[in-house]
């Protein structure tokens, strides 16, 4: 059980299943797919997946692994991160139809691996397992985990990385190693199996000489295996050891085994090796209950997944720790809190043989249970008799820490309202243990852990249904089981219900039952049967909030979209930011709602459409609109405002006037930051309110007009280009040219954006004919632009100029400077597709300086890259990459990462005409690397273009080609 090769993880590959992706860190770093090991490449890229392995499923942002792999990171560490990764990406993830393993997440990457996957985290959980064995007093079951624990390991760990952090976690992990190869080997010997290990302990003492715990056991083990004057040798050995490099003595322990081993101590006699206890082994009933109470409820038969968590809150309730376990779980209605909780109380009950407790407190219901009434059940239950019971309930209480004091009791605490409910039930015995569940976020309790828990995932959700509708129902329709599992939000409860109902009607195919739930307005009474009912559900925790809170339930569920902001809350209320945010939180802590990150709210999906339907029984259709409308003029004056700060000084014609004035933006970066956090939510409710037959359409289309800045940088560009089509088509419908022309303007770049010419060159047509037919000559200049660039490949030079000069005087008799010189700057990537390259870099220089001049930093942005491709065209490659590089550094500064792959190939393209083929590959595959980051499938292509050419460049034909199909 020493060293070894090879990969191990401990488990058994199903041989139907999937290959299983294995990461080995506990020796050299290897990564094995089924018996296949794959090539991490070079140690500084095996160093970056050690980093990420070691917080799997956690994300690690740049900076961390920076200081994981370099004690100073060299000028260009972030580039080198993303090579890495994408590298990583392409052994990990060969078939990127299975589900992504490396991903990006916010300023960092997250390996996504399951924790039997990395077997330094398999190695820790069948530690902390023996521990909890020992515990219980199962010592076959602690000798064969420590066993498989250690079979892990196969050298040093971590061999052969460099960095900082690989240096720190071997020494960590060699530490480890030391502390689970000495309780394996004592639990060899305690188990009688002295003659068995002593080649294992003579090898892990010619290792660490110095360790005396190690010399110890091989001094036992071979004087219970009759080789006294070995054991004494040892001995002898150790003392000139620890003299010569220490100048000390052994230690009292083993001084005193040399002297029991002298005197032939009959307490070293070896151990009998005792059979494991069989069932019902434990301690018997003790103090005055005559049979301990088992007042659990049955544990649920078909109890599926969160097997991780069960595993942690089990360790959690192990008894003998510094104080007593107190655990709580809260959340939503339906998520499956009792069903947890009482299935964990059955997997720990049996270290607690004084008496498992339970009890329904009702919390979420009009009459939860008085704390007096549980405390004289509980004490009758422990063997007092009714007359002997105190009448208060802090004399009940203090005679239930009596009773309890010095036991194993396990009290399990299901549905309490809040902590003053819980407080009066705790015991005081660090022998005790409790488990409570709450749908409110219980504070002000000393807490061991507390859970706020999710709703299941995808594939536990399907398991479920199997195990009550039937698994051969599942297999035959998998599609449409995981497609009722969505419906349900994979709320524990709704899937219950929903497979109740399919388990009673075996003739109903899962498909017909997923279509009943596709309706929002259906839903909720679709999941209902029996006692089984997600609404009643529901029901119990509305009906406890007062009324400003019950209003602040209903309205924030009206919009789409990932949640609402604390602003938005605002708006929709009626009320300060401040109060609203206040009441918010209020229903964060009941758990109706849930707060990803501050000042952030969402809703379960399931939630969302019973407290809309409350909206309509309460406060009426007419209401919610009127809110929504108020959200969306909230929202027109706030994307408006940060236009002025993105691209200050261009015009717009004039908008909707908003009933709310949004915030003010100090400058393009806090702008930035606000509409990453918020455009997804701006669109959602626009589309949402696009949809709807009498939608604001006039400012629906102000709004997009404004979002065309999501254009110039490269944001969200799907979204609104749907957004744009849709509003065009309503408002052609509804006799709207103003708002259709908008809208299409806006449409009309989005599709350039795409690279869908035809398109693009037809919406410029119909702008120009409503701009001019409706008066809005702000519009003409960049549509007449956006004409000539997307008629390119169809027109004559001559008539592309023609063009581009009316675009170009018609900014001019406007008078906006911006305006002007960003029409110049769309003339200048005519000239270069036309041929035109000194024309181009003249335009673009003029524009460059303008834009410098009125602060607009997107403005500059666009310039240098018009620039820059007309120096390429020029053949000066060098300055080209220059402005290249200045345009990137730009949308570094301002986080516009959805820019960055039309500019990186670029890059690559003028690297690779200037002779530097290794350059061009590596800014070529940070294009492919943030396009797919970002979600730009039409960027990948050329990335990938760039790619094949520079790779073709280098030699590497075979993986060119590739790259190029």
């Amino acid at each position: 059980m020493t060293d070894g090769a090879g990969p191990r993880d401990g488990t058994s590959p199903d041989p139907d299943g999937p290959e299983q992706l294995r990461l080995c860190l506990l020796g050299p770093v290897q990564a094995w797919c089924g018996e296949r090991e794959l090539d991490l490449g070079s140690p500084q890229q095996r160093a970056l997946l050690t980093a990420l392995a070691l917080r799997a499923r956690r994300i690690v942002s740049v900076d961390e692994l920076l200081d994981a792999l370099w004690e100073e990171p060299p000028a260009r560490a972030a580039t080198v991160v993303r090579t890495y990764v994408s590298r990583l990406r392409r052994v990990l993830e060969p078939d990127r139809a299975h589900p992504a393993v490396l991903v990006s997440s916010g300023s960092g990457y997250v390996l996504r691996v399951p924790a039997e996957s990395v077997d330094v985290e398999v190695f820790e959980a069948r530690v902390a397992a023996a521990a909890r064995a020992r515990a219980r007093g199962d010592a076959a079951a602690a000798l064969g985990l420590l066993r498989e624990a250690c079979e892990l390991w196969h050298g040093e760990p971590l061999a052969g990385l460099p960095g900082p952090l690989a240096q720190a976690h071997r020494a960590r992990l060699v530490e480890r190693r030391l502390h689970a190869v000495q309780a394996w080997l004592e639990a060899e010997l305690a188990a009688g199996r002295h003659a068995d290990v002593i080649g294992e302990l003579t090898v892990w003492v010619n290792q660490y000489p110095l360790l005396e715990p190690v010399r110890e056991l091989l001094m036992l083990a071979l004087y219970r295996s009759g080789r006294q004057a070995e054991a004494l040798g040892v001995y002898a050995d150790a003392r000139r050891t620890l003299l010569e490099q220490l100048g000390v003595d052994p230690g009292p322990r083993l001084r005193e085994l040399q002297v029991g081993i002298l005197s032939g101590d009959p307490k070293l006699a070896a151990p009998p090796v005792l059979p494991a206890p069989g069932p019902g082994a434990g301690g018997g009933p003790a103090g005055s209950s005559p049979v301990p109470p088992a007042q659990l409820p049955a544990d649920v038969s078909d109890y599926t997944g969160r097997d991780g968590l069960c595993a942690a809150l089990c360790a959690d309730l192990a008894p003998g720790g510094p104080a007593m376990p107190v655990v709580g779980v809260s959340g939503l209605g339906g998520v499956g809190k009792s069903a947890l909780a009482v299935h964990v109380a059955h997997a720990v009950g049996g270290q607690y043989p004084d008496g498992q407790l339970y009890v329904n407190l009702r919390g979420a219901g009009a009459l939860p249970a008085d704390p007096g009434e549980v405390l004289a059940g509980f004490l009758g239950a422990l063997g007092v008799a009714d007359a002997a019971l105190p009448q208060g309930t802090a004399e009940r209480a203090a005679m239930f820490r009596s009773r309890v004091a010095g036991r194993r009791v396990l009290i399990v605490l299901d549905d309490a309202r809040d902590s003053r409910q819980v407080g009066p039930l705790l015991p005081g015995s660090r022998s005790c243990a409790v488990l409570v569940t709450s749908r409110a976020w219980l504070s002000g309790m000393p807490m061991t852990r507390q859970v706020g828990l999710e709703p299941l995932t995808s594939e536990e959700s399907v398991r479920l249904l199997g195990a009550i509708a039937g698994e051969a129902r599942v297999a035959a329709e998998p599609a449409a089981a995981r497609r009722l599992a969505e419906a349900c939000g994979f709320l524990p409860l709704a899937v219950r219900t929903a497979a109740s109902r399919l388990a009673a009607r075996p003739a109903w195919e899962l498909a017909h039952m997923a279509d009943r739930l596709a309706s929002e307005r259906r839903r909720l009474a679709e999941l209902e049967t029996g006692e089984l009912a997600v609404a009643a559900s529901f029901r119990l925790s509305y009906d406890q909030l007062d009324p400003e809170t019950a209003r602040a339930f209903r309205l924030l569920s009206l919009p789409d979209g990932p949640g609402v902001s604390s602003a938005a809350a605002a708006v929709l209320l009626g009320l300060p930011e401040r109060e609203a945010e206040r009441l918010a939180e209020s229903l964060t802590d009941l758990g109706l709602l849930s707060c990803p990150y501050p000042g952030r709210y969402q809703y379960h999906d399931l939630l969302r459409l019973f407290a809309r339907e409350l909206v309509r029984e309460v406060d009426g259709e007419a209401a919610g609109r009127a809110a929504v409308e108020r959200l969306l003029r909230h929202y027109l004056a706030t994307v408006a405002g940060l236009y002025r700060v993105v691209r200050p000084g261009y015009p717009f014609p004039d908008l909707v006037a908003p009933e709310a004035v949004g915030p003010r933006f100090d400058g393009p970066a806090e702008g930035l930051r606000w509409a990453r956090q918020e455009i997804p939510a701006v669109l959602a409710v626009a589309g949402q309110a696009a949809r709807e037959p009498d939608g604001p359409l006039a400012v629906l289309a102000d709004l997009a007009l404004v979002l065309i800045q999501l254009i110039d940088l490269g944001m969200a560009v799907p979204e609104l280009c749907d957004l744009a089509g849709r509003l065009a088509g309503a408002a052609r419908a509804a006799g709207l040219p103003e708002s259709e022309a908008r809208a299409r303007y806006t449409l009309m770049w989005a599709q350039r954006e795409f690279q869908r010419t035809r398109q693009a060159r037809d919406e410029a047509v119909r702008v120009i004919a409503l701009a001019r037919r409706t008066g809005q000559a702000v519009l003409l200049p960049g549509a007449l632009a956006a004409l000539a660039l997307t008629s390119l490949p169809h027109c004559g030079d001559e008539e592309v100029a023609a063009w581009c000069d009316e675009a170009v005087a018609l900014s001019a008799e406007l008078g906006n400077r911006s305006s002007h010189a960003f029409v110049e700057g769309m003339a200048a990537l005519a000239d270069v597709a036309v041929g035109r390259p000194e024309s181009a870099r003249r335009r673009a220089e003029r524009s460059l300086a303008t834009f410098r001049e009125l602060g607009d930093f997107v403005g500059q942005v666009h310039m240098l890259y018009a620039r820059a491709t007309a120096l390429h065209g020029m053949g000066r490659f060098e300055a080209a990459c220059a402005d290249y590089r200045g345009c990137l550094g730009a949308l570094r500064a301002l986080g516009s990462w959805d820019r960055m792959p039309g500019v990186l190939v670029g890059l690559a393209e003028s690297c690779r005409a200037a002779g530097r083929p290794t350059e061009a590959l590596e800014a070529a595959e940070e294009a492919l690397a943030i396009a797919r980051k970002v979600g730009l499938e039409h960027r990948e292509a050329g990335a990938l273009t760039a790619i094949g050419h520079a790779l073709f460049d280098l030699g590497e034909h075979h993986r060119g080609r590739a790259c190029l199909a």
